[in-house]
């Protein structure tokens, strides 16, 4: 695993259009691009179970709500392979106007978004919605890899004005706008910069600090928002009521009914299409959607689901990062891979109790468009350095 500073610049090459001198496969790694797939094809059986209850409220169907979340995949996939197929340095160049423009959205969805289940993440323009915060994510994300790269080139990674202030500049910015309507991602975004930075070099103690700082940020943010405190205290509540085998339709309901529909699934699970708690939770096909897969398919099911996201971080990580040839190369291969890994992690968790509920979706399994693309994107973005791997080995195209 590469998650330590990069301490040695010379030994990762950048020749003047930002391409390795050599090894030069041109082939994607297929293990991650199989793993995808699998994800996106449990995501639509699992869409396809849950939004029944979703749709009427919309006075929808099913089944064309599906075809919609299948369109989206469909779109998604092609975002993969138009990232894989552009250097990823073109990303890169882009990252500061893209930043600056995911600032204005979201300043925007926080005046005039919609508000759903109490925070406005969303803009509607001309019956599209998205969510700015996605966006942001990714384009923080390639502009401080872009960042820490020169930075360690001009062996100025180490300076707390050159190097940590303007750094954390974009960083406090982007989570603190985000933050504003939606504290789960913000928090996530933080500690993804703060371990980017980490393995860019930057001094332990300013790291350290604004760790120390972010702790007690994070606290006032929660404490400001009773929605947020709220949440806190359902978990909270829940964990008693679990432990005292006490459950019941207040606090924590959500989390309550996910585990009846963990319990149902027992190890090979009711079966496709036989979801019974798909009608009880609020959010069956995206923050809970991992309840209803363990429950139709069982532990088998959830297992596997979990395995490849674990296929897809060992991949990103071991393989591609460690043999990207470049600074950002390696960077950017790690912190999307940790990005796309982490935030199905945490939905799982969710589902499972172990963590509060966040609303953070699982990638290519959640019903949803914008976190969809963001997600074909770095995965694209993965895949285009895989290309251009060190080493030579066998992949898919």
């Amino acid at each position: 695993m590469i998650i330590s500073p990069i301490t040695d610049p010379k030994s990762l090459i950048v020749d003047q259009s930002g391409d390795e001198v050599s090894g030069r496969s041109g082939y994607s790694d297929r293990w991650i691009l199989v793993s995808v797939i699998a994800l996106a094809m449990f995501g639509i059986l699992a869409v396809f179970s849950s939004v029944a209850y979703f749709a009427e409220t919309k006075n929808s169907t099913a089944q064309s709500m599906v075809i919609g979340h299948i369109l989206k995949v469909l779109i998604a996939f092609f975002v993969i392979v138009a990232a894989s197929k552009f250097n990823y340095r073109i990303f890169m160049k882009l990252s500061f106007p893209f930043l600056l423009l995911s600032w204005i959205l979201l300043i925007i969805v926080t005046l005039y978004g919609a508000e759903v289940w109490g925070a406005r993440r969303s803009l509607t323009v001309g019956g599209f919605s998205f969510q700015p915060s996605s966006f942001a994510i990714v384009a923080l994300l390639v502009h401080l890899v872009g960042l820490i790269e020169r930075k360690i080139m001009n062996q100025s990674i180490k300076s707390f004005k050159n190097s940590f202030v303007p750094m954390m500049f974009y960083v406090v910015v982007t989570c603190g706008l985000i933050g504003i309507e939606d504290f789960s991602s913000a928090g996530v975004l933080m500690g993804l910069s703060l371990i980017l930075m980490f393995m860019g070099g930057v001094s332990k103690l300013h790291l350290g600090t604004m760790v120390l700082i972010g702790v007690l940020g994070g606290t006032a943010l929660v404490t400001s928002s009773d929605a947020r405190v709220s949440r806190i205290t359902n978990y909270l509540e829940q964990v008693i009521s679990i432990n005292s085998h006490e459950l019941d339709g207040g606090a924590g309901y959500q989390s309550q009914q996910a585990h009846i529909a963990i319990a149902r699934g027992q190890f090979s699970g009711v079966g496709m299409g036989k979801s019974a708690q798909r009608d009880f939770l609020p959010a069956p096909y995206n923050d809970f959607i991992f309840a209803i897969i363990a429950e139709e398919y069982g532990l088998l099911g959830a297992g596997l689901i979990l395995i490849l996201f674990t296929l897809i971080l060992i991949r990103g990580v071991v393989f591609v990062a460690r043999n990207a040839g470049t600074i950002s190369g390696q960077l950017l291969a790690t912190i999307f891979t940790l990005t796309f890994v982490l935030f199905g992690f945490v939905n799982a968790a969710v589902a499972t109790g172990l963590f509060p509920v966040t609303g953070l979706p699982m990638p290519f399994v959640s019903y949803g468009g914008t976190s969809m693309l963001t997600s074909g994107l770095m995965i694209g973005i993965i895949l285009n350095i895989s290309k251009k791997s060190t080493t030579s080995k066998k992949y898919l195209f």
